[in-house]
């Protein structure tokens, strides 16, 4: 910041010959083409901020003819000063014509009017030092001498001011603090103060602003605090520059001036400096400050891009749009390196001063193919930011390929663009593309540095979110794989489900559920969640679903089958030398999981339930009743050494079951009780199908965001009536195989499925014999019509026959396999009484 110099004495002719010498030229179509010196001293602005620019911007109202007009003439203009106050001129515009007689041209000359002409007491309000200028203007207050200084020093204009002097001195120091202020027209803000009857006064207005207006702002408080106070002020102010994209700054610094006879403040010094350049380099370190916390906020691609665009929106462009890779908003890996030919970019974002946005012409998501020549393409293909427009041939040929585009640019008047290409960890995602309109002076070099440093740090952001997106989707695509596709057909209820991943910005959870035909025509029901999210938990979770499906083959009760599926979790470790470093896995210690495991019997309507920390089933009984069953919690899969227990229940036909998991239930503002509560309230509507219920109750239950999983699985009970079962006691007697062959032959001929009675005598024959032979008493001999055909014959041996194979000469050993070839199916399961064999046969078709 330079200093000021001293104030020689003839500095008050101010701009006479300045102003003469001020003068422009301006093309037919209404364009500054060039700006000279004088023109600046006057206006305060650079020739680089007007050649170029719409003569049109720089004035506020003009009597006389005009450029369009093609003609020549005078009258008076009222000019906006590069601060923003308005310079009444007469202007002199003069065509410069060609061999053919048309105006190529005209030249303009600005003269200041003579009753504007600065006299010896007006001399403070005349024009000052050109805007740009970093020199000060000084003043200094003086009470005793009831006299006001101001004087401003410029590079080429230096004016004084003559002694103003008021009638009533003896109140001076009563009235010495009553500060009433205006503003003069001065560029750099300067202030005259007199000492009246009421005390200090400024004695000039602020243009179009009333002395109360201006006494509103913080300039009045501050004089009266330095006043007050004796201690030095900085008053900053800023203004509309002459173009929208930028803010006119300056300092006025206040310092008290005190009597050297009394030490006691009797003037208030200012000096006022033009500090535009230094406010927008703050405007701009605080964008980029502002861009490190607003963009990149989400793990979402097109909200990141979208952030950049509203950033960006007003505060560096008219119009931004982002385009993106089609490969980087799918989550894949783009080819590294710069493009080299014509790309097809979808829109990803775009934001502007208009609301609706309507200067775009792509719409959100649309796919958009750029020519090698135009700027976003150009960018791409080198790698580097670039500034173009107007001046550009291949800009103009770029807009005028596209009708809507030129459209577009011409209707709002596009004349200046930056095309900046985005790129992070040497991978090219996409472009952001920024747009100013006439009203906005043309881009810069630090326009492009600015922009190069947003997109950077936006770039980022995308590749993030790209990132992100593609392991979510493999996370996903893992955990669906797992998870069953199609339940299978069985005949002991009808079911339906949902499963809601997490929020994107969660980790794939571990949420599972399965439906496993048992046989006797029984169903297994089982829901389980890992703890935790990402990949580890889906991979449990994919363990554990295998393990259940392998030991409910086995037919084991609820509890045991829990209990081994405990060990299961308490034995999962990793091999550390066989996984990557960097691939963080969860020890053996890490692994939780909650698993309710349910067995539905369809002849007996009794469903088993055993729970490992898992939320019990809700159930909706015929009549209209809703309740929580009551079980008892067993621990988490993976604590070991305690024990589940399993509860019975009773369903009537019809009775609906509603399994899930806990992000169904609970949220931040209720707890699980609650969340059970809505879940009864919920099942209670009537409502024409269990898909429907589902939706029902996941919207009643779910909030938009989720911070977890959603598994729900909702089964409605059916039940096996008698005339589709048949059961007899067997003796142990070897001669009474026999009448159980004939027993069985007679109800298939009551069922009509006398086709298959030579198998099932078969069937019958060898399961009762084994029984007799190897089992206990009680034996039991049980048929079962439903989808197939069951045979069952149960003892109280918990001894489980297999196959084996016969020799040539041995006289048994063959009778299960014979079974085996001619069925469908055959199996054992442990009961509580001993053991029950079964083998199953489809119905003989129609």
């Amino acid at each position: 910041m330079d200093t000021a110099r001293p104030v020689s004495g003839h500095a008050s002719g101010h701009s006479a010959d300045a102003a003469e010498t001020a003068t422009a030229t301006v093309s037919p179509q209404g364009l500054v083409t060039g700006w000279s010196e004088g023109a600046r001293r006057l206006l305060g602005h650079r020739a680089a901020e007007v050649v170029g620019r719409a003569a049109a911007e720089l004035v506020d109202a003009f009597d006389g003819p005009g450029v369009a007009t093609g003609r020549g003439g005078s009258g008076t203009a009222s000019l906006r000063h590069r601060d923003g106050h308005l310079v009444r001129l007469t202007l002199h515009c003069s065509p410069s014509l060609g061999a053919d007689g048309e105006a190529r041209a005209f030249v303009v000359t600005a003269t200041v009017p003579s009753a504007s002409a600065p006299s010896a007491s007006t001399a403070l309000a005349a024009p000052a030092a050109p805007a740009g200028s970093s020199e000060p203007g000084r003043g200094r207050r003086t009470a005793d001498d009831r006299r006001t200084t101001d004087n401003r020093r410029t590079a080429d204009n230096r004016r004084t001011t003559d002694d103003r002097r008021t009638a009533d001195d003896r109140r001076m120091a009563d009235d010495r603090r009553m500060v009433e202020w205006s503003h003069t027209q001065s560029p750099l803000g300067m202030s005259t103060f007199t000492h009246g009857a009421a005390g200090w006064r400024l004695d000039t207005a602020r243009s179009g602003e009333s002395p109360a207006e201006a006494a509103e702002d913080g300039f009045l408080r501050l004089v009266r605090q330095v006043a007050d106070e004796g201690r030095p002020r900085r008053y900053e102010r800023t203004a509309p520059g002459p173009f929208s994209s930028r803010q006119q700054a300056w300092i006025t610094e206040m310092w008290p001036v005190r009597d050297p006879a009394t030490g006691e403040v009797c003037a208030v010094g200012t000096a006022t400096f033009d500090s535009s350049e230094e406010h927008w380099a703050r405007q701009r370190l605080a964008l980029l400050n502002e861009a490190g916390t607003r963009i990149g906020s989400t793990l979402d691609v097109t909200r990141t891009a979208q952030e950049l665009a509203d950033l960006a929106v007003p505060r560096l462009a008219d119009f931004v749009s982002v385009d993106l890779l089609d490969s980087v908003l799918r989550g894949q890996e783009p080819a590294p390196g710069p493009l080299d030919t014509a790309v097809a970019l979808r829109r990803a974002a775009h934001q502007s001063t208009y609301e609706g946005v309507p200067e775009a012409a792509v719409t959100l998501g649309e796919l958009d193919a750029y020519p090698p020549f135009s700027p976003p393409a150009r960018a791409l293909i080198s790698g580097k930011p670039l500034i173009s427009g107007v001046d550009d041939p291949e800009y103009l040929r770029w807009v005028d390929k596209d009708g809507v585009r030129r459209d577009r640019v011409r209707r709002f008047g596009f004349h200046s663009v930056m095309a900046t290409p985005l790129r992070a960890r040497g991978i090219t995602l996409g472009v952001a593309f920024f747009a100013r309109r006439d009203d906005s002076r043309p881009f810069e070099k630090d326009d492009l540095v600015l922009a190069e440093e947003l997109a950077g740090r936006a770039a980022v952001g995308v590749d993030n979110a790209r990132r992100y997106t593609r392991e979510r989707t493999n996370a996903l695509t893992l955990q669906r794989s797992l998870l069953p596709r199609e339940l299978p057909r069985q005949a002991a209820v009808e079911v339906a489900y949902r499963y809601l991943p997490a929020g994107s910005g969660v980790g794939v959870g571990g949420d599972w559920f399965d439906v496993v035909p048992l046989s006797g025509t029984r169903v297994a029901l089982v829901v389980g969640d890992v703890v935790g999210h990402g990949l580890h938990a889906s991979a449990t979770m994919g363990r554990l679903r295998t393990a259940v499906r392998t030991l409910a083959d086995v037919d084991l009760p609820p509890d045991e089958l829990l209990t081994h599926l405990d060990d299961l979790v308490t034995h999962l470790t990793y091999d550390d030398e066989s996984i990557p470093e960097d691939l963080e896995m969860p020890s053996a210690a890490e692994i939780g999981a909650t698993c309710l495991y349910a067995v539905y019997d369809p002849v007996s309507r009794i469903c088993t339930l055993a729970s490992a920390g898992h939320p019990p089933p809700a159930v909706l009984y015929p009549d209209g009743t809703v309740e929580v069953v009551k079980l008892s919690p067993g621990p988490l899969l993976g604590v070991g050494g305690l024990p589940f227990e399993s509860t019975e229940v009773e369903l009537p036909e019809g009775s609906l079951l509603a399994f899930y998991t806990d992000g169904l239930v609970e949220a931040r503002d209720h707890d699980i009780g609650l969340g059970q509560d809505r879940l009864c309230e919920a099942l209670s509507f009537p409502v024409p199908s269990l898909e429907a219920a589902c939706d029902t109750v996941l919207e009643a239950l779910l909030a938009e965001t989720r911070a977890d999983d959603v598994a729900l699985l909702l089964a409605r009970t059916r039940a096996l009536h008698t005339d589709q079962v048949a059961a007899w006691a067997v003796p142990s007697d070897p001669a009474i195989v026999a009448d159980a062959r004939a027993q069985a032959s007679r109800q298939l001929a009551v069922w009509g499925l006398q086709e298959a009675a030579f198998v099932t005598e078969l069937v019958v024959s060898e399961l009762v014999t084994n029984a007799i032979r190897y089992g206990a008493v009680p034996i039991g001999l049980r048929l079962i019509r439903d989808r197939t055909l069951i045979c069952e014959v149960s003892d109280a041996s918990s001894t489980a026959p297999h196959l084996r194979r016969a020799r040539a000469y041995d006289e048994g050993g063959r009778g299960l396999h014979m079974v085996a070839q001619l069925t469908q199916g055959w199996g054992t399961r442990q009961t509580s009484t001993g053991k029950t064999i079964w083998a199953e046969q489809p119905l003989p078709t129609a």
